[in-house]
């Protein structure tokens, strides 16, 4: 029994000893092969009794020197999957991170710089981006304000039983008629598949020409209402947020050192109600431009440095809002409604406002007197817009405000009918400050 039970102890020993020596080999044999791709081998080799089996299978299984260069080139092939695998995973979380981002945006929202040319962002005239039914449904709702207005002056010609009225209005019908008609055609062919014209521009500007030319005979149908109304009894209605709609300034700004702007807003648009004005130059689009875009607060810019505003103005209601900036130190002050909200300085220090440029009221401009882009657009109403080269005094601005009959006008520029040409549909309507507030 002593013999039979020391022989199996023996046998034990060895299967134990084969199982690591094999367990061993496998752990070397994996790091250059795959188990799975049917060429691991097994061998048996014999080891000393008091010998390490893991070393003893290195020694038997190829030369010292050739032994140590293949482990170490099998650590460096470890070492260099395991950081590719590394950089994948972190390229695949970064891409994932990117898709999720514009998956989860209907529009893009950069940062500070966004609403700027330089970062690429920004939707230019040229660039149909906004997509085919979002102009088609601009298109419509420009032609249903047109029409409204048309409505307003078939009342206005029944009553009044004008010849030339009724004779313009018709016209004014057949064009209206047209226009849908080259509306309806877009659609057909959008949901065909199919081009609409083989010149996208070509088709864009015929009809925003097409929109000029019948706001302006309405516009004048509309003066036979108010041929008694002054010059600077008006406002500036853009009714859409589009890149066609906007108003310019017959004549450019002078070189200045100091500036105040004033004028009558009324809004709300959300976010952001657009641009008022911008003002370009050559070399520098953004000049001076008075913008509230996205969620940003409103902001000035001078020479594209921003100083950020504390008006809040997007409650539908008229607000009176001035800005005046001199060049030293860049120091400027913002009223609302005839009282300061804030002020600051280092706004363009010592760089003066340069001649020359392209004023326009309506849209932000990314080229000089163009590159509109319709999120950046201003929707409300605009009103009593003036500039003076000087910094006007808290006194001076409150009589703005007021409407006191001390209000000065603008030397720079003046609110006038005559001083301005408006496209797109944008439209003059009568105003009045401080009669037709809110």
């Amino acid at each position: 029994m002593q013999h039979n039970t020391h022989g199996e102890m023996q046998a034990i020993k060895k299967a134990i000893s084969w199982k690591l020596f094999i367990l061993c080999y496998l752990f070397v044999e994996g790091s250059c092969q795959d188990f799975g791709d049917g060429q691991t081998q097994f061998i048996c080799t014999s080891v000393p009794k008091d010998m390490d089996i893991c070393a003893a299978t290195l020694q038997n299984s190829m030369p010292g020197e050739d032994l140590k260069t293949t482990v170490m080139q099998l650590r460096e092939t470890v070492l260099q999957q395991k950081e590719t695998i590394m950089n994948q995973k972190e390229t695949i979380r970064e891409l994932t991170s990117k898709l999720t981002r514009c998956e989860g945006q209907s529009a893009p929202e950069p940062g500070p710089g966004g609403r700027r040319k330089e970062t690429g962002t920004k939707n230019t005239m040229g660039d149909v981006s906004r997509g085919p039914s979002d102009t088609l449904a601009q298109l419509s709702q420009t032609l249903q304000s047109l029409k409204q207005r048309l409505e307003n002056l078939e009342q206005f010609s029944r009553n009044n039983n004008s010849v030339q009225t009724n004779s313009l209005k018709d016209l004014l019908q057949s064009k209206i008629d047209d226009l849908e008609k080259q509306v309806l055609s877009r659609v057909n062919s959008i949901e065909d598949g199919k081009p609409g014209l083989r010149n996208e521009t070509e088709q864009r500007g015929r009809v925003e020409s097409t929109l000029t030319s019948l706001h302006q005979r309405i516009t004048d149908l509309e003066k036979g209402q108010k041929e008694n109304r002054p010059l600077d009894k008006f406002q500036l209605t853009f009714p859409l947020r589009t890149n066609y709609m906007y108003a310019k300034v017959k004549k450019s700004l002078p070189e200045m050192y100091a500036f105040t702007v004033c004028m009558w807003l009324k809004s709300n648009a959300s976010p952001g109600v657009g641009t008022p004005f911008s003002y370009a130059v050559p070399g520098q689009a953004n000049e001076l431009v008075l913008i509230e875009w996205g969620n940003n607060p409103m902001e000035i810019l001078i020479n594209d440095k921003v100083a950020k505003l504390p008006f809040i103005i997007n409650d539908g209601k008229w607000h009176h809002i001035c800005v005046t900036w001199t060049t030293r130190d860049g120091v400027w002050e913002a009223f609302q409604d005839g009282v300061m909200r804030g002020s600051g300085e280092n706004l363009a220090p010592y760089h003066p406002i340069k001649p020359q440029g392209v004023l326009i009221l309506g849209q932000e401009q990314d080229t000089l007197g163009g590159g509109f882009d319709a999120t950046q657009a201003f929707v409300g109403d605009l009103a009593n817009f003036h500039i003076w080269d000087r910094k006007l005094s808290i006194g001076e601005i409150y009589n703005l405000a007021t409407c006191s009959s001390k209000a000065q006008i603008g030397n720079v520029f003046s609110w006038l009918e005559s001083s301005i040409d408006i496209y797109g549909g944008a439209s003059k309507w009568t105003f009045e400050a401080c009669r037709q507030l809110n």
